[in-house]
Parts: structure tokens; sequence; C-alpha cells
């Protein structure tokens, strides 16, 4: 038991080094190089907050495998546990909530404020939009928690009258109380009469992670039900579309002047939103416009990034063009497993949620193989499968970002992302992260039975006045479902074509 615990924390110190690490690593790679040697707090909260979500989304296997210092005492106050789970889960997801709600709003008023003025008035002005935030989170917290920040727990209510202990036993099923049988002491044969609601108000700090979850459940729903299926889809389709040979110097000079045009045609547009923002001019068809010009920017983007591959240059262009088909080959696998498991995802849903019995424990039950195989190897396992949702959220939001007109996306890009579109991105991941942990912890209930998470999530969300019901009905669920139904269809219809670009600004100008 002590080895084990002492490799646990061993373990959980490693891990969160790790991630620290590797969070650096992408926010040096794809800053941008405006951004380099400045801007040092909100490169500070991007860290921070991508190894929160990180690190979120790794307690709950850290949780379970944590529960297994007590798998062998008869019950689970009988021995000491290594982590205090409990406490660590309010801590984090409280850390999160101040993150996504201020430190990041602040963060980016500060970066996109006006570059002449000083640093103490950049600073004035993002903390004043922090405060109202703040005073409204507040405001609207506090008069829920007041009013409807309590549980309700639905209980059977069982009695049985007293005897002196006999020799001998005689129960059956249809005598299972002591007595002459008027108490009511079995929940399976109890009439509905026995239940009852056991009401008591939920502590401050998992209420608001439950308000937090159910936004970020919303996005989940939206975003998870998206990108469970363009994850995959999406990379064995870029395989599909691949070029597939490389073009003589006089396409490419063809090709080349087409994007020159376009750039031009571009530039132009941007000068006229430019000088239609200048006149004050921001109403819904300036917008449309932006958003346009934006759409058709990506699409540049893209079609120069492919004539760059279909044309490679310099002294190692065979070495080049030799990568390129190596990556799309990485791709067509990567998306196949992705797919093998976006398949179990849903099937797994369907089968262990929606289905009322469930069919099967499914992954719950693969899980617990994989573990008596190896102690670690099911939490392994485990920890992929919440790590795939939370990648399956990301790429959902990018999708429909750059599709929808009323979302304002920060799309990454390597070497050439800005800090307003880091922080963006990283809010989004916070705020979805508690959502998948939620999920998960649902959707694996049998194998991470018994945990803090469990007790958090599934016991006092699900209970939670006002909210319950969207849980009870598996409401989220239903809709993830639908949407990865619908986006496999989408993408089987018209994923492998290659939208064009329409070329067409509504200018007022």
């Amino acid at each position: 038991m002590g080895d084990f615990n002492l490799a646990l924390v061993i373990v959980a110190i490693v891990v969160c080094i790790i991630v620290f690490i590797f969070n650096v690593y992408l926010l040096v790679n794809y800053q941008h190089p405006d951004d380099a040697n400045q801007a040092y707090f909100p490169k500070f909260v991007v860290v921070l907050g991508l190894s929160i979500a990180a690190i979120s989304i790794l307690m709950l296997p850290a949780d379970v495998a944590n529960r297994q210092a007590c798998r062998h005492a008869i019950y689970n106050g009988a021995c000491h546990l290594t982590l205090p789970m409990k406490d660590l889960w309010l801590a984090v997801y409280i850390a999160d909530v101040v993150l996504v709600f201020f430190v990041i709003p602040f963060a980016m008023f500060y970066y996109e404020g006006d570059q002449d003025k000083s640093v103490g008035k950049r600073i004035k002005s993002a903390l004043c939009w922090m405060v109202t935030t703040a005073i409204v989170c507040a405001l609207v917290l506090g008069i829920l928690y007041a009013l409807v920040g309590k549980v309700d727990f639905t209980v059977r209510h069982l009695s049985s009258s007293t005897t002196s202990f006999p020799s001998s036993w005689n129960f059956n099923s249809g005598q299972p109380c002591i007595g002459n049988g008027v108490h009511q002491c079995s929940a399976y044969s109890a009439s509905a009469s026995s239940e009852k609601t056991w009401t008591m108000r939920a502590t401050f700090p998992e209420y608001v992670v439950a308000l937090s979850t159910i936004v970020g459940s919303v996005l989940f729903a939206i975003f998870g039900g998206v990108g469970i299926a363009c994850l995959p889809l999406g990379l064995i389709f870029s395989f599909i579309r691949r070029p597939k040979a490389v073009i003589t110097r006089s396409q490419y000079i063809k090709e080349a002047t087409e994007l020159g045009k376009k750039a031009r045609e571009l530039k132009k547009a941007a000068e006229a939103l430019h000088q239609e923002e200048r006149g004050g001019s921001k109403g819904r068809k300036f917008r449309k416009n932006v958003k346009a010009v934006e759409k058709e920017l990506f699409q540049l983007e893209e079609d120069v990034k492919l004539l760059e591959e279909m044309y490679p240059q310099g002294e190692k262009a065979e070495t080049s063009w030799a990568l390129t088909v190596l990556g799309y080959l990485a791709k067509l696998v990567l998306g196949i497993l992705g797919l093998i498991v976006s398949v179990a995802w849903v099937a797994h849903i369907i089968i262990y949620l929606l289905i009322n019995p469930p069919l099967s424990p499914f992954l719950n039950e693969v899980f617990i193989k994989l573990d008596d195989i190896w102690g670690l190897l099911g939490t392994v396992a485990f920890a992929f499968f919440c790590f795939y949702l939370l990648l399956a959220v990301i790429a959902g939001a990018m999708m429909l970002g750059l599709r929808l007109v009323f979302i304002t996306i920060h799309p990454m890009k390597w070497g050439a992302t800005l800090m307003n579109s880091f922080l963006f991105n990283v809010g989004l991941i916070l705020l979805c992260s508690i959502s998948v942990i939620q999920f998960c912890s649902t959707a694996f209930a049998y194998y991470a039975q018994a945990t803090a998470a469990q007790e958090i999530f599934s016991h006092t969300l699900q209970s939670l006045r006002g909210i319950k019901y969207l849980y009870k009905y598996n409401v989220f669920q239903i809709a993830f479902v639908v949407l990865a139904g619908l986006t496999f269809i989408y993408y089987a219809a018209f994923g492998w074509r290659r939208k064009k670009p329409s070329g067409r600004f509504q200018l007022s100008s």
C-alpha cells in the first residue's frame, strides 16, 4: 500500500511537470513573431490555463488510481487515501472559473488595448471591464444560490420492526421483513409511496462548479458532437484531397499569378472595410463583410499552403515532397484510428447512457480488464478517451467557428497565433474541460465508481434544483449523438469536396 501511494504521488508530480513543459513548447512555437519578447502576462495566463485544463482531464484517471489504494478495504473510510481528491477537484475548478470569467478577459482587454496609451491606463481600462464582469457574475451567482442553490435527493423510506436474535433466519421474497410484513424494508419491492425527497443546500464552491458545467455542457454538446465526427473524418478527407503529384513550373506560375490577384482583391476589400470603420460604420452589413473577408483570407492561406506543397522549391525539394507524402499518410492512419475511437465513443453513449437499463458496461468493462492485465493500463486507456473527447471539442469549435457568421473564432496557426487568439482558445478549452470531466464521470460511472469526481459531478450536480432535469432526461447526451450523426452525414455527402472562395464582398462603399 505504501509503495502504491508513493508511486501515485511521484507520477502526479512528474505528469504536472511534463504538462507545464509541453504547454511552454506550444506557446513558443505557436506565438506570432510580433509577440516575441513581450506580452509576458498574457503568455503566463495561456500556459497556466492550458496546464489547468490538461491537469483537470488527467485528474479523473488519478482519482480512479487514488481509489485503488482502498480496493481491499471493507469500506472507503477504512484506509487513508493518498491524495485529497475532492479538495483538489474544487480547487482546480474554482481556479478554472476564475481564469475563464476574470483573468482571461482582463488579459484580453489589456492585450487589445490602445498601444499608444501608457501601461497604467491600459491596466486601468482592463480592470474596469473585469470589475464590471465580476460584479455581474457575483450578482447572478449570489441570487441563484440564494434562491435555488439546493440539491434534492430522491430516497426511499424503509423501516422494519425488531426482534430478539434468533437461531435461524426465515427470509424469502414473500417475507423480506421482520414481523408480520406491514413494514417496507425492501427497496426493490417497496411501493412508490415510500419515495421521499431529501433536500439540503449545496456548498457554494460546488454550486459555482455546477453552473460552470451547465455553460460548458451547452458548448460541449455542440462542439463535441460535431468534433467527434469531424476530427477523424477531417484527417481522412484531407488525405483524399491531397495533391497527387508535383506540378510543372508553368502550372506553378499560373496558379501563383491567380493567387496574387486574389490577394490584391482581398487587400482592397480590407482597406475599404477599414475606411468604413473609420467612418463609424459598424452595423450588421459591416460585420458580415468582415466575416466574408476573414473566410476568404483563410481560404487563400490554405491555397498558398497547398501550392507550396505541390511545387516544393530549394535544394531539398525531393525531400520536402517525400515528407509531404508521409504527412498525408500519417493523417490517414490517425484518421482511421480516430474514427474507431469516435465510433466507440458514440456506441458507448448509446449503449450505456441512453438505453435504460444499459445493454452493457462496454468501455467500462474494457478498462477493468486492461487493469487486470497491468495495474495502470486501464487508467491510461481511460485518460486517452477523456483527452480524445477534449480534442474533439476543439476540432468542433474550429469547424463551426469558420462557418457560422455569429461566432468569432481565433484559429490557431503554427508560428502565427496572436495572444488574443491564444487567450480565446484557452478560455474555450477551460470552459469545456469541466463538462468533459462531468461527461466522462457519467459515461464511465461503473469504472470510476466511488471517486470524488462522482460525488461532485454525478450526485450533487445531477440532483441540483432547477437543472437536474437536463441530466435526468439526457438532454446533452442526446444532442451530442444527434450532432455527431448529422456531421457524419455531412462529411459523407460533402466532405470530399473542396470549398472554393466566392470572391464576392458586399461593401457599402
